[in-house]
């Protein structure tokens, strides 16, 4: 038999954290379409699934918000910890639903609706305290697929009625449009009258998929429910009562903490790779910053990042000046967990200790001057020399920089750990130049005759390159010239490029990379 549920709903959940105005005509946009409604957009026509222009045709005052998923799920998460305040074990089927198993709570509180009344109370509650304005509903059912249809009808079903229940609604509650549109051309456009089909005709014809959805209409969803984990709560902190005026005293009392942190890490089998350090003082100011490490962080190495951070703030020598009062909190907070497998040392002594002391040396000098103090160049993805080369901060994660950070079009070759590598049509070919230039020199590109070089519309040259001359100089013969490769940038936008590379070999043997733009040449880079 299907255990009772309890199941909470909030309508429009991605239009409701947004935070927007409760009256305005707000929608949630996703892939230029309409994904989620506020009840006053609804009102004038626009529903999930509009295309932008045509929802900002039927309601001129819309507010389009962009979808964040991530956004959702956290202004979601104190509303889920409202539920657990009433009862405990929640699953949540996605920002906005949640479900609960409702049997030991009804026997405690009194019954299913007094269950769901102060589940209600609760959520409603969390929502005033942070500002949101929702329709809170609470559905009672046996199974969490009747639960949640019961949640959207803010109804409680006694126990044995989900059957009758569920039989009089529509088979688009099945969420699987293709079954539900063969059983409307079959006559079948309810739920009651899908459950009455033999449950052996259904999986004979529909297949595993369709026998579930058979099971889902007839009230016997047995799937059990998967409670959330709960998150882990690893900070710790440390009061300071007088406020400290010193360094040492802080670092004195955070060793004390790290020592804390990395004992609770370990007793739970974990390590972690960052660490949040949070400092605030008498008059409220606050310093926070996450510290990486490429591997799991000792005591000694969070110590020192404290001792470094608030170094720097003390000293005023960071952005944001000296503080104007004592330090009264300090609080350590660890990230990025894994497994805390140990580490193996080498048999003659940690192995790269030279390499670790340099990059301690180069995270004390962030924690004095800021985070972009100090940078490393990655390589990247891009068409021209200059561009495939960024600074990135010391201790910010290198993950996908050959591809530039993000994902390319469709049909690209695929990367290291099935990434999509964008293709970068005109970039140059290996080996790269040795000498980039900061701005490109200008060069004249001339044949047998004298004449300048060019190239047509259709990156023919006009003539074989003869001779090359660099910004004035004397020219030089050219013994050898590979071209033009045609890169044309944005050429949708007026502030689009369009140029032809080439390189070229001189007399002296220098290697050279050259491009000719609006009948330009410029000499780009240099090979060794």
């Amino acid at each position: 038999m299907p255990t009772r549920m309890l199941a909470v709903h909030i309508p429009d959940w991605p239009v409701v954290a947004s935070g927007e105005e409760p009256n305005a005509a707000v929608a949630v946009l996703a892939a230029n379409q309409v994904r989620s409604a506020g009840a006053t957009a609804r009102a004038q026509g626009v529903h999930p699934g509009l295309r932008r222009r045509e929802a900002q045709a039927r309601c001129p005052e819309l507010v389009l918000v962009p979808a964040d998923p991530d956004r959702d799920a956290r202004v979601f998460e104190p509303i889920v910890a409202a539920v657990e305040t009433v009862v405990p074990g929640v699953e949540v089927t996605e920002p906005g639903n949640c479900l609960v198993r409702s049997r030991g709570a009804a026997r405690y509180f009194g019954g299913d609706g007094v269950v769901a009344a102060q589940v209600r109370g609760a959520v409603e509650a969390c929502l005033a305290r942070a500002g949101l304005h929702a329709v809170v509903r609470v559905g009672v059912a046996d199974g969490p697929f009747a639960a949640l249809v019961a949640a959207r009808a803010d109804q409680v079903v006694p126990p044995g009625g989900t059957p009758d229940f569920l039989a009089p609604l529509s088979v688009d509650l099945l969420d699987q449009p293709e079954l539900a549109d063969v059983l409307r051309r079959l006559g079948l456009v309810t739920l009651g009258a899908f459950a009455r089909l033999p449950a052996a005709d259904v999986l004979a014809r529909f297949g595993p998929a369709g026998a579930l959805a058979h099971g889902l209409a007839s009230g016997e969803d047995e799937r059990p429910l998967l409670p959330r984990e709960q998150p882990l709560d690893l900070s710790v902190a440390v009061r300071f009562e007088p406020p400290v005026e010193h360094v040492e005293q802080a670092v004195f009392a955070a060793r004390r903490l790290a020592e804390e942190a990395h004992e609770q890490l370990r007793d739970r089998g974990l390590a972690c790779t960052r660490i949040v350090v949070e400092a605030e003082t008498e008059h409220g100011e606050r310093r926070r910053r996450v510290w990486r490490h490429d591997g799991p962080l000792s005591v000694s190495v969070i110590t020192d990042r404290v001792r470094w951070q608030l170094d720097g703030w003390l000293a005023g020598t960071g952005r944001e000046g000296e503080p104007t009062s004592g330090l009264v909190l300090v609080r350590l907070t660890p990230e990025g967990l894994l497994p805390g497998d140990g580490r193996q040392l080498g048999l003659w002594g940690e192995p790269g200790a030279a390499a670790g002391r340099v990059g301690r040396a180069l995270t004390r000098i962030q924690g004095l001057l800021g985070p972009d103090a100090v940078t490393t160049p990655v390589v990247v993805g891009g068409r021209d020399p200059a561009r495939r080369v960024r600074l990135a901060a010391w201790g910010e994660p290198r993950d996908g920089a050959e591809n530039g950070g993000s994902r390319g079009r469709a049909g690209a070759s695929g990367g290291a750990g099935g990434e999509i590598v964008p293709p970068w049509p005109g970039a140059v070919p290996p080996p790269a130049p040795a000498t980039v230039h900061d701005e490109p020199l200008p060069a004249l590109v001339l044949d047998e005759g004298g004449e300048p070089v060019g190239v047509s519309g259709r990156c023919a040259v006009t003539a074989p390159p003869a001779w090359l001359s660099v910004g004035g100089a004397a020219p030089l013969r050219i013994t050898g010239w590979a071209g033009p490769w045609p890169v044309d940038e944005r050429w949708w936008d007026a502030a689009g490029r369009r140029r032809a590379r080439f390189q070229v070999v001189a007399a002296d043997g220098s290697a050279s990379l050259l491009f000719v733009e609006i009948g330009r040449w410029w000499l780009e880079a240099a090979y060794d």
